[in-house]
């Protein structure tokens, strides 16, 4: 099966397939969503995790260099968040409380709306990530510090916040595989190519 892009009029870039017959299947019309930005802040966020996940209680400087990383991502993310694109911005993605219960409830029954950025509970949850991140690197930066060395409460809130954050994530991606076949969308793709079905 052959991908062929084409352009409409609009500028929105159309996938079609051309079958083994040769008969072209036209896709629905698609929207760059990601941009370039939120992409790299997402994967490279990715990546820095893994490391000091890994690496915590065993290589030190590894471990900080990844957490410092990590802050400088999530301060980039915050600005970006307040003077990016249009679904990059908080304010595209944060709802009430009865707004992500509700979106909640029907997800549970399959009757949810689509949302092209983050829906209610995504929006939700990214922010409940960022924040369970800014913990974990105060506390970790903290802990380097001679004012804080040893302190054993900012130990245990430091590990106390990195397994909430395995929590958060599981549910993160339970809640994008669900997601994706509710609305039968790639939403990793999505997350790599920056596009989403219109």
């Amino acid at each position: 099966m052959t991908n062929i892009e084409t352009t409409t009029s609009a500028g929105r870039s159309v996938h079609n397939e051309r079958s083994a017959e040769g008969s072209p299947q036209i896709k629905a019309p698609e929207v760059k969503v990601w941009d370039i930005a939120v992409r790299l802040f997402h994967w490279s966020l990715v990546a820095s995790f893994v490391v000091a996940w890994l690496t915590a209680d065993e290589w030190d400087w590894l471990h900080e260099v990844s957490g410092y990383t990590i802050g400088g991502l999530l301060l980039f993310r915050f600005i970006w968040g307040v003077i990016g694109t249009k679904h990059a911005r908080f304010s595209d993605f944060i709802y009430g409380p009865m707004s992500i219960l509700r979106y909640l409830r029907q997800t549970v029954v399959r009757k949810a709306r689509r949302y092209i950025g983050h829906n209610p509970a995504g929006g939700a949850m990214v922010l409940a990530l960022l924040l369970s991140l800014v913990v974990i690197t105060i506390t970790g930066i903290a802990m380097t510090s001679q004012t804080y060395w040893g302190v054993e409460w900012i130990e245990e809130l430091h590990e106390i916040s990195a397994n909430l954050i395995l929590i958060l994530i599981a549910l993160h991606i339970v809640g994008v595989i669900y997601s994706s076949f509710e609305h039968r969308e790639n939403l990793v793709r999505s997350m790599i190519t920056g596009w989403k079905r219109r």
